[in-house]
């Protein structure tokens, strides 16, 4: 593809399109275009003071270049007539047809966008996303818009400086990943280029300067391979074309920074490209190389058994020759070197004599390119809600910066960024597979859900219905896709939850004022529970009812404040318990439990040992039947449904010194020293420990263990359960009741 093609005419585009385009028709649909677009541009001058036409020439004849068919190059001629020449789009749909001026309107649309909000992040997010939005609709789109911008960029010379670099960056982030993702590599590369030089000229120029300093020695090398190569496969009777391939200088600079290396470290500055036949001519040619060179371990991809998501295929090997030096060499067909050059553009080449159809060819597109389906679901999915900014790092490091090329066990490639893990792969194949993933196999050995994915991995993912994201896939997954599908899960989850609080937190209050003997009704008036929110430290409804169903908010206090009165018992028990309560200053004794029942000076009591509570806990004393009173937590299920036999008890603030049992359940992925490192934590907080159980599910790999420890309190409890939490591969610790 040419690099600069200022002094090209019309006539050098309709030669360009006879060359693959014949049917008179067809062609005649360019020729009208041009036409139509030199009338309606007439007296219009660019910024270098060239006539306008001379620009729509230019992406015409590149979209030419890529063999795009005769209605995607008409739109090429086309593309700034309704934005700069008061052309509506029903005007240009009489004057042609619907689906060039659906192209030239979308291809409008993202054209406005580029002096707005330039200041602006989350403005210009928004105007990014209208391009993928647009883009997964109709990929003719984008290669007009590509086409475009690269002969925008080829003239930028003519810009102020401030417009130079805006362009060149918004360029950098956002057209040349496209470029790359549909790879395009030949307008890639050159869009790369021509940023790094307005947007670093310093760099640009010093990396210039060591790339031909070293040019005749790498020339010379490279030359002398080639030489060696040809003549073995000749030998051996072997159709090829060999050459020697530079390295554009981004893509040096970007391995400079990114790799920490130095120029000469980069070793594949001397490349050589190697076109034959058919598939296994490439494997051939292969064995015969590595045959004759000595190969650098690791250095072998093969990019034709598993292309990459782009349709990339190629054999890569890193060899060092016979004087020492190392070459990089790719071997492809003729086929797969065109598509390197110009993807999805030259998979869909313009066919003649085919019933072509713009939508088949986007569905094939899709189908084709596994991201490109992925993407063009999300656009869809988040096209009318989401950050804008927020859509955008995700394409920008979800999809953008995915090198890492993983399969399903049936041989689908998916890509996904550096250090994804199976949680990230299981979002990508499909949001349910995400939620209820519970393992993973890779390469046929079951792994941690947090294992960092390389190229070439299989992996099957294990799920089990029912079963829910967990907080702390968080903290590994990579991918904003799957950041998002598990903070909307929860978060979703959080509102169901505290939904389901509220009203159970109204049935609370509702039984303990029929309990009393009052009309719920009367008494649950919003108004009035206003009154008494002040009491409670809260300030709205929610946050009330709420506070009543996980007990912080007593709803027997509640109905106190209510009513102004106390309540009718239900029991002889009761009546006696609380008319000894009223009385005023009644002193008592220091009790084995650290429990009192307000008023009463000693009564046999004792910790239900089946929620375990402990200092600071909630709770609530329990009346049996020849054992005295029972102290359970207040949200024990034992004593749910059993208001009749219920009496206050309260932690005695006199007697702190004592240490409480209870039990914790730890869930975890099963691995190797994770009950030592439990057990760390507890004894880091002096905890001492009375028992532990350990159970495994080998099926799932799962984990459980239960531990009875003392603790000193409420507070003391929730420093320990935290910091276990914070232990890798657990995924769960909660209380024990039973």
């Amino acid at each position: 593809m040419k690099e600069k093609n200022k002094d090209i005419g019309i006539n050098d585009v309709l030669l360009e399109v006879r060359t693959y385009i014949h049917n008179e028709d067809s062609l005649k649909i360019v020729e009208h275009a041009a036409n139509y677009a030199s009338e309606k541009h007439a007296g219009q001058f660019r910024r270098s003071g060239e006539p306008y036409l001379i620009h729509l020439i230019n992406v015409a004849y590149i979209l030419a270049q890529l063999r795009c068919g005769p209605k995607t190059v008409a739109a090429g001629f086309l593309h700034d007539v309704i934005e700069d020449c008061g052309i509506t789009k029903e005007e240009l749909a009489n004057e042609f047809d619907e689906e060039i001026a659906d192209i030239v309107e979308a291809v409008t649309k993202i054209g406005t966008l580029r002096y707005k909000g330039k200041d602006d992040p989350e403005y210009q997010a928004a105007n990014h996303r209208k391009i993928f939005i647009a883009m997964a609709k109709d990929v003719r789109v984008i290669l007009v818009k590509l086409c475009d911008r690269l002969h925008n960029m080829r003239t930028l010379e003519y810009q102020p400086e401030a417009s130079q670099k805006r362009i060149a960056a918004e360029t950098l982030d956002v057209y040349a990943p496209i470029a790359h993702r549909l790879g395009i590599s030949a307008i890639k590369n050159e869009l790369e280029d021509l940023c790094f030089y307005y947007l670093n000229r310093e760099e640009y120029h010093h990396i210039a300067h060591l790339v031909e300093i070293k040019k005749v020695e790498r020339d010379a090398a490279v030359s002398h391979m080639i030489d060696e190569i040809s003549d073995m496969l000749h030998q051996n009777h072997l159709q090829f074309r060999i050459f020697g391939r530079s390295k554009h200088l981004y893509s040096i600079y970007n391995k400079m920074v990114k790799k920490h290396k130095r120029f000469d470290q980069i070793l594949d500055l001397l490349a050589i490209r190697i076109v034959t036949q058919t598939e296994l001519n490439c494997y051939e040619i292969l064995g015969y190389i590595h045959a004759k060179y000595k190969p650098i371990p690791g250095r072998l991809k093969d990019y034709i058994a598993m292309p990459k998501p782009n349709m990339y295929q190629s054999l890569h090997t890193t060899i060092i020759g016979d004087d020492g030096k190392i070459f990089e060499v790719q071997i492809r067909t003729e086929e797969m070197d065109s598509i390197a050059e110009n993807g999805v553009a030259a998979h869909w080449r313009y066919k003649e004599g085919t019933n072509y159809n713009a939508k088949v060819e986007q569905k094939e597109i899709e189908d084709k390119l596994g991201w490109f389906k992925n993407f063009a679901l999300y656009s869809e999915e988040e096209s009318a809600s989401g950050s804008a900014s927020e859509y955008m790092a995700t394409l920008q490091h979800d999809v953008f910066e995915a090198n890492v090329y993983v399969m399903t066990p049936m041989g689908r490639v998916i890509d996904l960024p550096s250090g994804a893990t199976p949680i990230d792969f299981a979002y990508r194949v499909h949001t349910d597979v995400g939620h209820t993933c519970v393992g993973a196999v890779v390469n046929g050995v079951m792994v941690p859900l947090n294992t960092e994915l390389k190229t070439g991995d299989v992996i099957e993912i294990k799920t089990r219905k029912g079963t829910e994201p967990s907080e702390d896939w968080l903290q590994f997954v990579k991918t904003n896709q799957a950041k998002n599908k598990i903070r909307n899960f929860l978060q979703k989850k959080e509102t169901e939850k505290r939904s389901e609080m509220i009203d159970l937190g109204e049935k609370y209050l509702r039984d303990e004022l029929t309990r009393r003997g009052f009309d719920p009704k009367e008494y649950m008036d919003k108004k009035k529970l206003e009154n008494i929110y002040h009491d409670f430290q809260v300030g709205t409804y929610v946050d009330f009812m709420y506070g009543i169903a996980v007990k912080s908010i007593n709803p027997t206090v509640v109905t106190e404040k209510l009513t102004r009165q106390k309540a009718r018992v239900a029991n002889f028990e009761e009546q006696a318990i609380n008319r000894i309560a009223n009385r005023e200053n009644v002193k008592h004794t220091p009790t084995k439990t650290g429990i009192i029942v307000p008023g009463i000076d000693s009564m046999k009591m004792s910790i239900a040992q089946c929620c375990m509570p402990v200092y600071g806990d909630p709770i609530k004393g329990f009346i049996t039947k020849g054992e005295g009173v029972k102290v359970h937590r207040a949200m024990c299920p034992n004593i749910a449904h059993t208001n009749a036999r219920l009496i206050d008890v309260k932690w005695d603030d006199d007697n702190t010194d004592r240490t409480y049992e209870t039990e914790i359940i730890i869930t975890a992925r099963d691995r190797q020293f994770l009950a030592t490192d439990v057990l760390t934590v507890i004894s880091q907080f002096k905890a001492p420990i009375d028992k532990l159980s350990a159970d495994v599910n080998h099926e799932l790999l799962i984990s459980t263990l239960r531990l009875t420890i003392r603790v000193r309190d409420v507070e003391h409890l929730n420093t320990i359960m935290a910091n276990i939490r914070k232990v890798d591969s657990v995924v769960e610790v909660d209380r024990g009741c039973h």
